[in-house]
């Protein structure tokens, strides 16, 4: 999305009058990037035997653009201030511009609204990188002909971002997709419409079919251990549940 946001800034009058054209407002584009860090916003000195020196551009001062580029703005902000928002803080700036705006919103209803715009993507956390896809999913036009297939999406997650993908699961369930996990994870397997249950160990112990179907059949296969767990589970948050708010039922999360 962040074509449509060089296009936005190129369409403002300051542009037009001062001459940056949608290339300009690009770090990788020659035309209006800085000439001394070639668009990084650091440069980096090689010390041969020892590790590389890397320290903020001197001529950018690491905002990566030219000056006459950094001179036009939108609603106060230069392109170099865009990229240093956050996705939260981008969802009110471009309010009411509908190709970004929709692209930002799908970011922050991924969990990732603490995210900076400029951040490279080689520096995000594997489950940062996989919700960032998730968001793309969600802006995607779907014609109800999309499998997602996932292995394990919520290894190295705490708890309160496997929430998160639950969420934005649901959200892609409900454009017409359909998304098939393989998955440990109690909270995502009873979350799920539709349960697969292969075992009853692992390795030369398992795949056999033990049990399909929502989670209360999973639940009912006395062979089942991922049932015993999940039963277990589901007991205990309903206590949990009932502790924090006598008003609010226990029930099993939306599903998946």
């Amino acid at each position: 999305f962040f074509a449509a946001v060089r296009g936005l800034f190129a369409s403002l009058p300051e542009a037009r009058a001062r001459g940056p054209t949608r290339a300009h407002f690009s770090f990788n584009d020659a035309k209006g990037r800085c000439r001394a860090c070639q668009g990084d916003g650091h440069r980096q000195v090689d010390l041969q035997l020892m590790a590389d020196l890397t320290f903020v551009c001197e001529q950018c001062q690491g905002r990566r653009y030219q000056d006459e580029v950094l001179a036009v703005t939108y609603n106060g902000q230069s392109i170099a201030d865009v990229l240093a928002l956050t996705f939260d803080e981008a969802a009110v700036l471009f309010h009411g511009v509908p190709e970004i705006e929709a692209a930002v919103t799908a970011v922050c209803r991924a969990g990732l609204g603490y995210v900076v715009l400029g951040q490279p993507s080689p520096t995000l956390s594997g489950g940062e990188s996989q919700r960032l896809k998730l968001a793309t999913a969600l802006v995607r036009p779907s014609s109800g002909q999309v499998l997602y297939l996932m292995d394990e999406p919520t290894t190295g997650l705490h708890a309160r971002d496997v929430a998160v993908l639950s969420r934005v699961l649901r959200q892609i369930v409900d454009t017409g997709a359909t998304v098939m996990v393989i998955e440990h994870n109690l909270d995502v397997i009873a979350a799920a419409d539709h349960i697969i249950d292969l075992g009853p160990g692992g390795g030369p112990n398992g795949g056999r079919l033990l049990a399909e179907g929502p989670p209360e059949a999973i639940m009912t296969c006395p062979e089942s251990i991922t049932g015993r767990y999940l039963r277990t589970h589901l007991e205990r948050e309903a206590a949990r549940t009932h502790r924090t708010s006598a008003h609010s039922p226990a029930r099993r999360p939306e599903g998946v």
